[in-house]
């Protein structure tokens, strides 16, 4: 027997959502538009409300989460004290072409959460859409964000130094070798005069020592530089003092989130394994947030794409990649497996057992990994650490 409840379905945009009210029994109450701002954030509330004291009735609301527009709505939804689901944007889709309407809106799509919200708790397609967001410990929520963040960096300084690479092999191939001498390069705001610099000028620039300089001087001795390097100089300066910038703020990134890891029980649970590293565990547990959000180790198996699906039709047998997958989670878990499988004699001879029987490296590292999620589970949900047990010995 489902509880009854009044039902909201929100269909969100980057500007504005789309929102539906029905009653218990499924009848739509009222549909409205709100911006994304704080004044739209009040008024989803005053009218949800409105019909909450009317009814008497415990409010549940099913929103969008894709692309993160749902922010900051869905977390004062929770403070609220209202149920939150996420909406399963593949499986919504699906629910549409099994029962398509005339037309494709906004104001459409409210109207099949609702649909799909109140048949819930009798079809099963709709409970797997319908997912109940739960809480999440706060370091965890920090954690997603500076991990995230930090990947950004990341991203952007490897597209930095290409870009950087590629304008001095136009202008001085000699330097190629010197990369490594990024505050030499951005020492000074014109690259021609780096040629000119006297060793006590070199020897005065942070992290270039005697041995950098002697280099350095050996470097000047042919430095030529070509035309271009008139308009494409400052250009590389203005890369190499980006790339400094962005090595001091990922290095920032990490230290924070090496000290959010001591305060986050996930984070330190997933660091006892071996192969673990700190910013592996701090992203696994900022995706992951809690267990509380999958209902056994094959979901979560599932979300960290280490459980790949039968994909069978008469005769022909074979597996899918499920498209259901946090892609962050999976490069983590992907990562740590591989260094845990270095690190643990037992998982190296289970590797290669698998790379034997025929399967590429990164099949043999998913059937690794699908070990290790069962015993990452295992020791969450008991609240225990990554044990190493030597086999005992037959004498």
């Amino acid at each position: 027997m489902v509880d009854p409840m009044i039902r909201v379905g929100v269909d969100v945009g980057c500007k504005t959502h789309q929102v539906g009210i029905a009653g218990p029994d499924g009848t739509v109450l009222e549909k409205f538009s709100i911006p994304h701002t704080q004044d739209g954030f009040r008024e989803f509330f005053e009218r949800i409300e409105h019909h909450r004291q009317k009814l008497g009735l415990p409010v549940a609301v099913a929103m969008e989460g894709y692309n993160g527009h749902a922010r900051p709505l869905d977390k004062m939804i929770m403070e609220k004290g209202y149920k939150l689901y996420n909406v399963n944007n593949l499986k919504l889709a699906r629910f549409r072409e099994i029962f398509p309407g005339p037309a494709k809106t906004d104001s459409l799509d409210v109207r099949k959460i609702l649909e799909l919200f109140h048949l819930k708790g009798h079809l099963p397609v709709a409970k797997d859409v319908l997912q109940e967001v739960p809480g999440v410990p706060k370091e965890n929520e920090k954690l997603k964000r500076l991990t995230r963040r930090r990947k950004q960096l990341v991203h952007e300084k490897v597209r930095v130094m290409k870009r950087m690479q590629a304008d001095l092999q136009a202008v001085c191939p000699e330097l190629l070798d010197n990369l490594w001498f990024l505050r030499f390069l951005s020492s000074r705001d014109d690259l021609e005069e780096l040629a000119r610099l006297t060793p006590e000028e070199v020897r005065k620039i942070p992290g270039i020592g005697v041995k950098y300089a002697e280099l350095v001087r050996k470097w000047q001795r042919g430095a030529k530089f070509s035309p271009e390097v008139e308009y494409v100089g400052p250009m590389i300066v203005a890369d190499a003092q980006r790339i400094l910038g962005l090595l001091s703020e990922i290095a920032g990134l990490e230290e924070a989130i090496e000290e959010l890891c001591e305060e986050s029980e996930l984070a330190r649970r997933l660091r006892s394994i071996p192969g673990f590293g700190v910013i592996s565990a701090a992203e696994l547990a900022g995706e992951i947030g809690t267990l509380e959000r999958f209902g056994s180790e094959a979901s979560l198996a599932l979300y960290l794409g280490m459980c790949p699906l039968d994909k069978q039709s008469g005769q022909t047998h074979g597996t899918r990649s499920p498209r259901q997958v946090n892609r962050r989670a999976k490069a983590a878990m992907m990562v740590a497996v591989a260094h845990h499988i270095w690190e643990v004699p037992e998982s190296r001879a289970y590797y290669e057992k698998k790379r034997a029987e025929g399967k590429r490296h990164n099949q043999a590292v998913r059937s690794m990994a699908r070990h290790l999620v069962r015993v990452m589970w295992s020791m969450i949900k008991h609240g225990r650490d990554y044990e190493v047990r030597e086999a005992s010995c037959l004498c």
